[in-house]
């Protein structure tokens, strides 16, 4: 029985890790879409700042290479950190930031620009700024969506190409806006998709923890679904139930989600993924070996106080 449960882990395990990869290849190939179609806008307008709250900064430049500024606190030195970073490729992005997160951080930053008001957030108001008929709305599905979407980018000829900054501005709002509401449809499919690849498996293991916390509990069901339950930060005293793909893509990334599980498995059974437990040994080891070259004196970690390698008499940089 014992065999049994861990191969049916490890086939979770591996699944969730595919299922992670394949978001990541579409959602870093739709951002690239989404930049190529508004290199002139972009350029035009000289660069965008998408997030400025401190200590979180990312830009775009004109050359659609982004700039990201984070702050973490150093273990060492119990000092904060920041670190600035240049990411050249959409991949890299979409490492770093949930795809509709971006979308809607493009969105905010083209609206500010052109001076609208606040972003809206119902659904009619959205298809009102989008310019979008009700009656010219499609049902689910990722096709007509990506459909939609794809029509929209290909109407936008030479003769609409904006003759102003301004116009720039509302053309990459209304963009960013479709493609954030396509982006949170295409993550609510695959956390779908998912569910039903599990299904088969779930009900031998019963329900997996994946995230346990103080204001979050984030769990596979036996029968293969993905279940939350949130303090959201506008309701601090209460706990809202997340019973839908669509209403998990409001607070979960599905590349954190996937990761999540398949770290929860390997945890629980290492023996599921034995190159995990592997890698893990190694970094634990490397940190702990002592210097080969300690007797040396000549190389960084030497056994000079305050040296920096250099043989000089101590006033190098303090090790850290």
């Amino acid at each position: 029985m014992s065999d049994s449960r861990n191969s049916v882990l490890g086939e979770l395990a591996a699944d969730a890790a595919l299922e992670r990869s394949d978001f990541l290849a579409q959602a870093t190939e739709q951002l690239r879409r989404f930049l190529d179609a508004n290199r002139d806008r972009i350029a035009e307008l000289g660069g965008l700042t998408l997030i400025d709250d401190d200590p979180d900064y990312l830009s775009i430049a004109p050359d659609l290479s982004f700039r990201s500024r984070s702050r973490y606190l150093d273990e060492e030195t119990g000092e904060w950190v920041s670190d600035t970073e240049v990411i050249e490729t959409a991949a890299e992005l979409i490492e770093l930031y949930n795809p509709a997160d971006v979308y809607a951080a493009f969105a905010e930053a083209a609206r500010e620009a052109a001076g609208m008001p606040e972003e809206p957030t119902a659904t009619e108001d959205l298809l009102e700024v989008a310019g979008v008929a009700p009656e010219e709305t499609l049902g689910v599905g990722d096709d007509a969506y990506a459909g939609a979407a794809d029509a929209w980018a290909a109407g936008r000829s030479v003769a609409d190409a904006p003759a102003t900054e301004l116009e720039a501005a509302r053309s990459l709002y209304d963009l960013a806006l479709s493609f954030q509401d396509r982006s949170q449809r295409a993550e609510a499919r695959l956390f779908e998709q998912f569910e039903e690849a599990a299904g088969p498996i779930a009900p031998l293991l019963g329900e997996l923890v994946i995230v346990d916390d103080d204001d979050e509990r984030l769990v596979m069901t036996g029968e293969g679904a993905l279940r939350a339950q949130v303090v959201p930060e506008e309701a601090q005293d209460e706990w809202r139930p997340l019973t839908s793909a669509e209403d998990l893509v409001e607070f979960y990334d599905p590349t954190d989600v996937f990761g999540d599980l398949a770290d929860a498995v390997a945890e629980g059974w290492p023996e599921v993924a034995p190159e995990t437990a592997r890698a893990a040994d190694a970094v634990d080891d490397g940190l702990h070996a002592p210097d080969e070259d300690d007797e040396g004196g000549d190389d960084e970690g030497g056994d000079d106080e305050g040296g920096d390698g250099d043989g000089d008499d101590g006033d190098g940089d303090e090790p850290a």
